[in-house]
């Protein structure tokens, strides 16, 4: 597919130019276009979301749909605080003056969506750069085409192509509009497509947010509650069959509570879907062929403990356990994304701690104890782009927590006000009157040295 890439740019950029974004009305007013056309669509929406990658109303609404909505009423509500400029203090020797910090759009904005979250990870990004009053070129993943197809059909309905426009295509597209100058970048994806995306922006210093990934570690400690704590993990790691940037990729779990722990995460998946979780409405399919035949390959990599059934005409990938892991197995070194949990005993908590840290930085971390001086052990020497503990996933559904990760796992954050700051520049502006002006800084400088020293420390500029 060919589109006129600098054509589209330039339209938008003379809408942008225009002032037409700027006001708080006429961001509302878009924020609440989104929403009606959300709601007017939501059907769609949901039957291409199943059809790209199995997933039913409840999970297509719950992790999806209704998160979207629920940006879009956040922004609304918030949005004439978050556009407010901030006063500051001027320098002493600038008195009588005024400062403040006043928030503005950055311009013309890309956002390159993934496919496990296919509307999720490309609308969420959208209401943060409405709110911002940005203009906006979204490119959705070509592995969810129904998906991407029924977000088009909804966005052009409801917007000028000049404000919001909408670019199918594969790779080569993809790299065509990166070649393209925009004031911002947004994408989710992996680590892989992050670091080419962040060369792309390199050739016209354009600021990237990248939302990515890795091998979310999971520490359940021998004090945790066994069935509370399987529960939770079986649902964070099953969830979209596996394929969530912050899925827990593996657990390590006390060897003195490793036998019970199993059987409760093997009693969880029983009672989540079933014993054959391939008749679950619940439970989801794997996006495409080449991505289940790599996580096939994992498991060759240990004992499988629990599912481990596949179907390859189906996409369908049972929720697996594998145990007795090598250190140098692929399924220990690369990010999983899929359906497959990897179980890792461990005896003293110092060992969890170094294998982390020998890692890249995760996107995620999760920890599972009562003991408030484990946790205060393992937030003090680990890294991670997010922490919860004592549960999976939910750090990231707060409209006021924000979002993103560190290193590998990514740069920049959103959600709620977090995303209005990625898609605004905050622009200092300075105020001074003509009623008075201090001669002590103008050349020629007669004040002795060490006085001037002395004056520059006083009014904190030494």
């Amino acid at each position: 597919m060919y589109l006129d890439f600098a054509s589209i740019i330039r339209s938008q950029r003379a809408y942008f130019a225009s002032g037409t974004t700027r006001s708080a009305g006429f961001r509302v007013a878009q924020l609440r276009r989104l929403l009606d056309a959300m709601t007017a669509h939501e059907t769609a929406l949901l039957e291409a979301l199943h059809a790209d990658l199995g997933k039913s109303p409840h999970e297509g609404f719950a992790t999806e749909v209704g998160l979207v909505i629920g940006e879009i009423r956040h922004a609304m509500r918030c949005l004439d605080s978050w556009m407010a400029s901030a006063r500051r203090w001027a320098p002493v020797f600038l008195w009588p003056a005024g400062a403040s910090v006043r928030p503005e759009p950055l311009g013309v904005a890309l956002i390159i969506g993934p496919w496990n979250y296919p509307l999720q990870l490309l609308l969420a990004p959208l209401v943060a750069a409405i709110a911002a009053g940005n203009c906006a070129v979204l490119k959705p993943s070509e592995f969810a085409p129904r998906t991407a197809q029924a977000i088009e059909d909804m966005l052009h309905s409801a917007f000028e192509r000049e404000f919001i426009t909408v670019v199918q295509g594969e790779r080569p597209e993809a790299e065509a509009l990166l070649r393209e100058r925009f004031d911002c970048i947004f994408f989710t994806g992996s680590t892989a497509t992050g670091r080419a995306v962040m060369t792309a922006a390199a050739r016209h210093l354009t600021p990237v947010t990248l939302e990515l990934g890795g091998k979310s570690p999971c520490i359940v400690c021998a004090d945790a509650p066994i069935e509370t704590t399987a529960r939770r993990i079986a649902w964070g790691k099953f969830l979209n069959a596996g394929q969530t940037c912050v899925a827990p990729d593996h657990v390590f779990v006390d060897s003195r509570v490793a036998a019970p722990f199993l059987a409760a995460l093997r009693k969880s998946i029983a009672g989540f879907y079933g014993t054959d979780p391939r008749q679950s409405t619940d439970y989801s399919r794997i996006i495409h062929r080449r991505h289940f035949d790599r996580l096939a390959g994992f498991l060759n990599d240990g004992h499988i403990a629990a599912g481990g059934r596949t179907d390859p005409g189906d996409l369908y990938f049972e929720p697996t356990i594998l145990t007795g892991i090598a250190e140098d197995a692929a399924v220990t070194e690369e990010e999983i994304f899929g359906p497959i949990l990897p179980l890792y005993e461990f005896d003293k908590l110092h060992e969890v701690i170094e294998a982390i840290a020998r890692r890249p930085v995760p996107l995620a971390l999760y920890l599972f104890s009562r003991d408030p001086a484990i946790h205060r052990r393992v937030l003090a020497e680990t890294r991670s782009g997010g922490v919860c503990i004592n549960d999976t996933i939910s750090h990231i559904l707060g409209k006021n927590l924000p979002f993103g990760g560190l290193g590998e796992s990514g740069m920049g954050s959103y959600h709620g006000r977090a995303g209005f700051d990625t898609f605004s520049h905050r622009r200092t502006v300075l105020r001074r009157t003509f009623g008075y002006d201090l001669r002590f800084r103008y050349p020629p400088l007669r004040t002795p040295f060490q006085t001037f020293k002395r004056v520059l420390r006083w009014i904190g500029n030494g």
